[in-house]
């Protein structure tokens, strides 16, 4: 299961708590497309406890897309390092 909590201070903040699964990708990539591009987007992962293969490709799609990653877990950033580079 997953929780979003969306916070505005200047830059969206969505806060994600539980495990990233396929199911909520579809989710997660609809409440970012419905954000303007005029501010920065930023995924807080700080409380965010487990996701496999589907979520990493998220994560890494949406740094490729420019949306930040804070408080990512260093296993889940060596994970996305790895699948970029192909090690």
């Amino acid at each position: 299961m997953l929780r979003i909590q969306r916070k505005v201070n200047g830059d969206i903040v969505f806060t994600l708590s539980g495990r990233i699964d396929k199911e909520e990708i579809a989710e997660l990539e609809a409440l970012i497309g419905a954000e303007g591009k005029d501010r920065p987007i930023i995924l807080d992962l700080k409380d965010m406890t487990l996701t496999g293969q589907d979520g990493i490709d998220f994560l890494a799609r949406c740094e490729e897309n420019g949306i930040a990653l804070m408080n990512c877990d260093p296993y889940v950033r060596e994970w996305i390092t790895r699948q970029r580079t192909g090690t």
